[in-house]
Formats: C-alpha cells, structure tokens, sequence
C-alpha cells in the first residue's frame, strides 16, 4: 500500500501544471529499444545459424570460428547500413512531406483549413466549437505544420537518428551475435577444455535469447520470464531450422 501511495504521489508530482508544460517543450526522444533488439536477434540467429550449419556438417573448430566472425562483422556492418539507410530514408520522407505541407499552407490556406476542419470533425467536435479549434490551431503556423503532419500524415513529434541507429544495431550485432561463437573460441585458445562446444553453443544461444526477451519485457511492462521464454522458444526454433539444414546438406561437402 505504502508503494502505491507513493506511486500516486509522485504522479500527481508529474502532472502539475509546471511539470506538464516542462515536459510537453521537450521534443520527446525516439526510443532505441527496436534497434537494440533488431541487431541482437539477427545477430544471434545469424551466427548460430552459421555454427549450427558447420556444426551440422561436422567441420572443424577452425572453420566454425572463422565463418563466425566473418558473419558477424560482415552481416552485422551490413544490418547497420541498412538500419541506417531506412532510417535516413524515413527521415528524408518526412522532411519532404513537410516541405510539401508547408507550401500548401502558404499557397491553398483555406484548403489545408478545410483538412483541418475535416480532422477534427471526425474527432467529435463540432459547430462553433470546431470553427474555433480551427481558428487556433491555423492562427500559428508551426502548430498548423505539425497537426497537419500528425494527423494526415502519421508522423510523431519524435525525429529519428540514422547514425545512432546503426551504431546500436552494430553494437547489439556483435555483442549478442558473438554467444554462439564463445565455446569454440575457448576452446581454440584453451584445447579441450569444453567436451562439447556445441552443446555449450546451444546453451550460450538460449542465454542471449532468453536475455533478450527479458529485456524486451521490461520496456514493454510485460513480465520478464514470460517475454524471456517466448523469445527463447522463437529464436531456438529458427536456430534449429538451421542446423537441420547443416546436417541434410553435410553429405555434399
């Protein structure tokens, strides 16, 4: 009860006339959890995909490192530029569309009104009511640009950022694609000490799935272990396609 109160205290904090319009002059900042996640999971299944494969085929340690890596600086390079590419796309889509918004403000005013008009009529408001809500929002240019692109368009206030967005899906890449790939480097560099690397692969890979959901759950208020496991379940069965897949074709090598 004492944490519920104190919960309700310091939201009532939050929601002050002060603080709502502290927080609302902020430009919100665009959440980087998708990126995390995006190189994460493709850097895991991707790489075991690779060790399952080799492993499959029943190649040496050696290969199953070298492919490894290659994989993860190649494939984890190409996920960033092209993370960065979309992002940046997205970006300059949305500069465009503002630049076209803007001129039609300035040239078709009582058309872009009219939008207005047509928006927020379909919200509820109506008769004087909805001419007056139309005569504010159109009275400040900037607010009439950003109502247009929010609701016509679907843009959110949040701006993307395309070099920070590569640089996390790299950086999640490498550093969760690299579990599957631990085992085999241990043993490479201390001979033998592991009986089984790949089992200890498979381990290390349901680790780094499980950490994953686990994450994903605390920024989406969902519970830990339940978004752990589900993101274990998915992940482990695209990694069991792909050994499947090593084992069938080990004949031709």
């Amino acid at each position: 009860m004492a944490n519920k109160n104190t919960f309700i205290e310091d939201l009532k904090k939050s929601h002050t006339s002060a603080a709502i319009r502290k927080r609302l002059k902020q430009l919100p900042k665009r959440s980087q959890i998708k990126d995390f996640i995006y190189g994460a999971m493709d850097g895991i299944v991707t790489t075991f995909a690779v060790v399952a494969g080799v492993a499959g085929a029943r190649l040496s340690i050696t290969i199953i490192i070298i492919l490894g890596l290659a994989n993860l600086l190649a494939d984890g390079f190409s996920m960033a530029i092209g993370n960065f590419t979309g992002t940046k796309a997205e970006e300059e889509l949305r500069s465009k569309l503002e630049r076209e918004e803007q001129s039609h403000i300035k040239l078709i005013p009582e058309g872009e009104k009219e939008e207005i008009r047509q928006i927020f009529k379909a919200k509820g408001f109506s008769g004087e009511e909805l001419e007056r809500v139309v005569s504010v929002i159109t009275s400040d240019v900037k607010v009439w640009l950003d109502t247009m692109m929010k609701d016509e368009l679907g843009f959110t206030a949040q701006k993307s950022a395309p070099l920070r967005a590569a640089t996390i899906t790299f950086f999640a890449f490498l550093c969760i694609g690299i579990f599957p790939l631990l085992p085999f480097i241990v043993n490479l560099l201390l001979p033998n000490l592991l009986a089984a690397p790949f089992l200890w692969s498979i381990f290390m890979t349901a680790i780094a799935f499980f950490l994953i959901g686990s994450l994903k759950g605390q920024f989406v208020e969902k519970k830990w272990y339940k978004s752990g496991l589900q993101t274990l379940v998915i992940g482990m069965s695209a990694a069991g396609l792909a050994y499947l897949v090593g084992a069938f074709l080990k004949g031709i090598y």
